[in-house]
């Protein structure tokens, strides 16, 4: 028992070998879970680092020398001031004696038309006056709106004397259409007050019958665009006429508006009220009703329910295919407005909606004068509005087959060209007869001083052709530059409307530009580029015998171009019913279709070019066969 108990109890040295081992071992272990832990702590770091950017290296750029163009040539297009040596002698009264009121800064319009129907262009110049309180010695003879005949060469007679239309007032904007289907041209004239109708009686005779007719507006209305058409598509022409805003002029003096550093400046639109347009109904027995309010043209502030609009460019054209009219108003630093016609005399104002109220970045503009046509030869439709300076004139272009239309001004290479320009008329023409649509500008400024407190603005401006070079998708205009359309067209003035016509019937497209106190310009055109040509007039049938708002459509080289019969264009103003259609180097005949005011379509083969003619409605010709 003794040795098991001996045997069972280590001795001294063996306990302290083993302990000492022990020791070792812990140490061991302890120092490798340590360094275990450090290393994973470390990979653990390590892996959470992101890995440091390289070091920054510059690279090397290279700016472009400018937007690379296509490659084309602009060709000369020359036009001739031929207003003295043509007879035209026309110097505008805008009554402007020193108190600096809002308009006389406006100016008035013009209108071609054929006023005795011998096939030529005659010539209307609208007239201002001297205001009631003006103690300076009165002109005599007092200024009248003139009326100029055409001998269908160019050559002008002036025949306002005893024709009815020698009657002093404040006139602004004119409108041409046979209200009376009497085969005649009657003429409406807008004014700072009442407006005048005056009927053609043949002959260079006019007779007012504002009075009969119910159409002078108001005492307090300021009338500016207006124009002809078929509002309900009752055959007839009805007449829209477009107001400013609320003016007299204690308001105009009350507001003591100052230029920077100098003496009184003529007013802001936005220091007055808005105005409605009116439209009248053509009750078709010489009378006309005033439908605004249920025609749906009045547009109220929503929270104020005053008048929205300051008016003063308007154009109307078929903008959803429906068939009928729609009315496009370009507004004076408020929307522009779009009034989609429903077809049951009921107006829709849709100009937000549809794209054209306001520039890209929801902004209002200075908006002045107005065109619409399909300068692309296709479905897409372009309205042009001239806007204020240091704002870019717009080209709203048509988006498919929907009312949705995009400014388009900067990639079609037109915008950026017109942002110093103060822009009033526009216009769509084509100018060299290639078949593409060119644009029409007249410029100045309201300000005789504006120089002295903006380096780059100038009172007199110089007019501008943006050629239409018709390559790439995108519809591109470039500004033609003196050498190609002559210092004659170049020549600063305060310009106000455009108009267009063939003057001297030589195929090509003749201007008229109004200037503000001052002669308007008349300039013909010179091109000689050999292209050709057709010229269209339509005989209409029932109430609407110049068959205003019909579409002439020719498909050519340059795709199919179309013409509404519409002289409502530019500002205040009026140019030729004739379509002309540019055929370019096409010399042989071509087929034209007409889309006449009623839905009646017609096809005209085998039209001979470089030619004027005039199509009949087809139920004009059942009718000559009874």
């Amino acid at each position: 028992m003794a040795t098991r108990q001996s045997d069972s109890r280590p001795d001294d040295d063996t306990e302290e070998r083993d302990d000492a081992v022990i020791g070792k071992a812990f140490w061991r272990s302890l120092a490798l879970i340590v360094a275990v832990g450090v290393i994973g702590a470390v990979v653990a770091w390590r892996l959470g680092l992101k890995s440091p950017p390289p070091p920054p290296r510059e690279a090397k750029l290279s700016l472009p020398a400018g937007r690379e163009k296509p490659k084309v040539v602009m060709p000369a297009m020359p036009f001739t001031d031929v207003t003295a040596a043509a007879g035209i002698d026309f110097v505008h009264e805008n009554g402007a004696a020193g108190e600096k009121l809002l308009p006389e800064t406006m100016g008035g319009g013009c209108a071609f038309f054929d006023h005795d129907g011998d096939g030529d262009q005659d010539l209307l110049l609208v007239q201002g006056s001297r205001w009631p309180w003006d103690d300076r010695p009165a002109p005599q003879p007092a200024p009248t709106m003139r009326l100029y005949d055409n001998d269908g060469s160019g050559n002008f007679r002036d025949i306002t004397a005893g024709s009815g239309l020698d009657v002093p007032f404040y006139g602004t904007g004119v409108a041409v259409g046979d209200f009376d289907a009497d085969g005649r041209r009657d003429l409406f004239v807008t004014a700072v007050g009442p407006d005048r109708l005056f009927h053609n009686l043949g002959a260079g005779r006019f007779s007012d019958v504002t009075a009969d007719a119910g159409v002078a507006g108001d005492e307090a209305d300021w009338g500016t665009s207006c124009g002809w058409f078929d509002a309900d598509r009752d055959g007839d022409l009805d007449l829209l006429v477009c107001n400013y805003v609320a003016w007299s002029r204690d308001i105009d003096r009350a507001q003591d508006f100052r230029l920077v550093g100098g003496g009184r400046a003529y007013g802001r639109p936005q220091n007055f009220g808005g105005a409605f347009p009116r439209l009248w109904r053509n009750d078709g027995d010489g009378r006309f009703t005033d439908v605004s309010a249920e025609a749906g043209i009045r547009v109220r502030n929503a929270a104020t329910g005053v008048p929205v609009g300051k008016s003063l460019g308007l154009a109307f054209d078929d903008l959803d295919g429906d068939g009928v009219l729609d009315v496009v108003v370009a507004n004076d630093t408020v929307q522009n407005f779009l009034f989609r016609n429903t077809g049951r005399a009921v107006f829709e104002e849709v100009g937000n909606l549809a794209g054209v109220a306001y520039d890209v970045e929801g902004k209002a503009r200075g908006a002045m004068g107005i065109d619409i046509a399909r300068f692309r030869n296709d479905d897409e439709i372009g309205i042009v509005i001239g806007n204020f300076s240091n704002e870019m004139n717009a080209l709203y272009v048509s988006q498919g087959s929907q009312m949705q239309f995009k400014d388009d001004a900067v990639s079609n290479g037109f915008g950026p060209e017109t942002r110093q320009e103060l822009t009033f008329g526009v216009l769509f023409a084509d100018i060299d007869l290639d078949g593409r649509l060119d644009i029409l500008a007249a410029n100045g400024h309201l300000e005789e001083d504006i120089n002295k407190v903006q380096k780059t603005q100038f009172y007199e401006q110089s007019p501008e052709l943006f050629w239409n070079c018709g390559v790439g998708e995108a519809t591109e205009f470039r500004p033609a530059p003196t050498d190609l359309v002559g210092s004659d067209f170049h020549r600063p003035l305060v310009g106000r409307g455009v108009a267009a016509a063939d003057i001297d019937g030589d195929g090509d497209t003749d201007l008229i530009v109004t200037a503000s106190g001052s002669k308007p310009r008349l300039l013909r055109n010179d091109q000689a580029s050999g292209h050709h040509w057709v010229r269209i007039s339509l005989a209409g049938t029932g109430a609407n015998p110049d068959a205003i708002g019909a579409l002439v459509t020719v498909e050519t080289a340059a795709g199919v171009e179309a013409r509404r019969v519409s002289p409502t264009r530019s500002y205040q103003s009026q140019s030729e019913l004739q379509v002309t259609i540019g055929l370019g180097t096409a010399n042989g005949p071509v087929d034209v279709r007409v889309e006449w005011p009623d839905g009646t379509t017609s096809t005209h083969p085998g039209i001979e070019v470089d030619r004027a003619v005039k199509l009949s409605h087809p139920r004009s010709a059942e009718t000559a066969h009874r």
